[in-house]
C-alpha cells in the first residue's frame, strides 16, 4: 500500500480552498486533478457547491462530519480515516471537524481550474473557516 498521508507539498505550495480549508494541489492531468485538503481541529468550512465538477474524497486521517444536499434530499455523514465519499456536481456540502485535524485526498473530475469552479451557499452550520470570503 502507498502511504499518501505524508505526501510532500506540491511545487506550488498550499492555498485556501473556496470552503476555507487548506488545499495542496498534487497532480493535474487532462481528465482530472488530485489535491490534499486539510481542515483544522474544531472548525467548520463554508458550504459550497461545484456546478460542473464531480469530486471523490478519501479520508486519510482525522475525523469529522460532512453535510450534503442535492435537490430536496440532505443529510450528514461521518468522515473517518479510510472512508470514501462522492460529491457529484450540483451537491452542496459543508464540513465540520472534531478535536483532531482532518486530512482528505480529493480527486476532481474534470480538473480543478480555479475558484470560479465553486460557489458559496447556505449550509446548516456556522462557518469558522473562510470568513474573509463572506465579506
Amino acid at each position: 500500500m502507498i502511504d499518501v498521508t505524508g505526501l510532500p507539498p506540491a511545487p506550488g505550495g498550499t492555498e485556501a480552498a473556496p470552503d476555507g480549508s487548506t488545499v495542496t494541489p498534487l497532480l493535474r492531468a487532462a481528465g482530472g486533478s488530485v489535491a490534499r485538503f486539510d481542515f483544522a481541529p474544531d472548525s467548520v468550512s463554508l458550504a459550497v457547491v461545484h456546478a460542473a465538477l464531480d469530486e471523490i474524497w478519501v479520508v486519510l486521517s482525522g475525523a469529522g462530519e460532512i453535510w450534503r444536499a442535492r435537490s430536496a434530499a440532505s443529510g450528514s455523514t461521518p468522515l473517518t480515516a479510510g472512508g470514501v465519499i462522492a460529491l457529484p456536481a450540483g451537491t452542496r456540502f459543508q464540513v465540520r471537524t472534531g478535536e483532531t485535524p482532518l486530512r482528505i485526498l480529493g480527486v476532481t473530475l474534470p480538473p480543478w481550474s480555479g475558484p470560479q469552479d465553486a460557489a458559496v451557499v447556505s449550509g446548516p452550520w456556522q462557518p469558522t473557516l473562510g470568513q474573509d470570503s463572506l465579506a
